[in-house]
């Protein structure tokens, strides 16, 4: 049997395409379950695209990518994130952090390897785990606790066979934060163990203070994962970037080869749009506008959540990110004569309704349902949630 036979299709993804077809018959539908940024790209971003399109080059990129992307990561790595020692050559841009985690994992693990990982998770976090050979071994958090990922669980999910401890602040699907103190204690717990931190930070522009995992400790053993899709509106140009530490050259010729036989370089196009992302003075009022935005829709999405659908839904107020995760009621199941969160889900997409159902995000987690504003305006949301209430209705 191929690995790839035990690998799901994705629910949010089938959510999406059903969406994707009603969409294209004309009707309207409320994107819920997309974390696709609906804002543009700026105009540094725009123009760099242009100029160098005006070029007419488009010959092969560098395997490990353009080097005026890595120098420009670099310098960002050590101003805004506060890595203490970094150059472009610890720098490997991939085709987004999906791929860049894709790329981590074939690189670090063996087979049987245990990678401790939160749950809820974001499928494709832990589904690359197993495309590696690997094995997830999940961490349940939980409401009470905020959503908070903490090393004494984490501690009680080391065996002989762990590698590696997966981390995601903010994160997706609950927007919660893993506050400074706890990931400090969590690379402390990795470094006494010998133990791998893989931390994807592919939300870091949208939270308030974000903090670095490599800005905490000088552990070698730290591999960070970024993404240009959330931060700078470019999921649809996949840029995305692994830095590894400097003394880590078994793992470098791992991620030059596994760069080479995946993809043989990012697109041109997507990197020069990156440079000129990374490079723009104004990009900071940029990625802060785009919060700024963001933070007035979870605000009416919250509103509603909690005025009309309160015998329904028991939502958690996000730290970070552009999703509201929601506890659902029997009631919610009972009066739309679902039995699963799953069924839950698939009835609202079948009336142009978007969401993310909680199993999507681990077997743990059936009480639950996310809902995004990434990709919807506030009237969006006013309607889309008007059309539940009247189902329910």
């Amino acid at each position: 049997m191929n690995i790839l036979d035990d690998v799901s299709f994705g629910k949010i993804v089938e959510i999406r395409e059903v969406l994707i077809k009603t969409a294209a018959k004309g009707e309207t539908v409320y994107r819920f379950e997309s974390g696709d940024p609906q804002f543009k790209i700026s105009n540094a971003q725009s123009q760099a695209i242009i100029e160098d399109a005006a070029k007419g080059s488009m010959r092969y990129v560098p395997n490990a990518g353009l080097p005026p992307l890595r120098k420009a990561i670099a310098k960002k790595l050590k101003e805004e994130n506060r890595f203490q020692d970094v150059t472009e050559n610890d720098v490997y841009v991939t085709n987004g952090a999906m791929h860049a985690l894709y790329c981590t994992y074939k690189i670090l693990l063996s087979e049987g390897d245990e990678v401790i990982v939160p749950e809820p998770m974001w499928t494709e976090a832990v589904e690359n785990i197993r495309l590696a050979g690997g094995n997830p071994v999940p961490v349940l958090l939980k409401k009470e606790d905020g959503f908070i990922y903490r090393a004494d669980d984490i501690k009680k999910k080391i065996s002989a066979k762990t590698k590696a401890i997966f981390l995601n602040s903010p994160h997706n699907p609950t927007g919660s934060i893993i506050p400074k103190e706890e990931l400090t204690k969590i690379i402390e717990l990795a470094k006494k163990e010998d133990l791998w931190v893989i931390s994807d930070e592919a939300y870091e522009h949208l939270t308030v203070n974000h903090v670095s995992s490599q800005s905490l400790s000088n552990y070698t053993k730290i591999i960070s994962v970024f993404s240009t899709s959330k931060s700078y509106c470019m999921a649809g140009l996949r840029v995305g970037y692994v830095v590894l530490n400097k003394d880590q050259t078994l793992l470098k010729e791992r991620m030059e080869k596994i760069l080479r036989c995946s993809i043989n370089g990012v697109n041109r196009l997507g990197q020069i749009a990156a440079i000129g992302a990374i490079t723009d003075p104004n990009i900071k009022s940029f990625t802060q506008d785009q919060f700024s935005k963001y933070n007035s829709l979870r605000d009416t999405m919250l509103d509603i959540i909690r005025k009309d659908f309160s015998e329904y839904l028991d939502p958690y107020v996000p730290e970070g990110a552009f999703y509201i995760w929601c506890k659902i009621t029997p009631k919610l199941l009972s009066d739309l004569a679902c039995k699963t969160d799953v069924e839950l889900s698939d009835k609202l997409a079948n009336v142009g309704i978007g969401s993310a159902p909680g199993t999507a995000f681990g077997s743990q987690c059936t009480d639950a349902i996310r809902f995004s504003y990434a990709a919807v305006s506030k009237q969006e949301i006013i309607d889309g949630f008007a059309k539940i209430k009247k189902l329910l209705s």
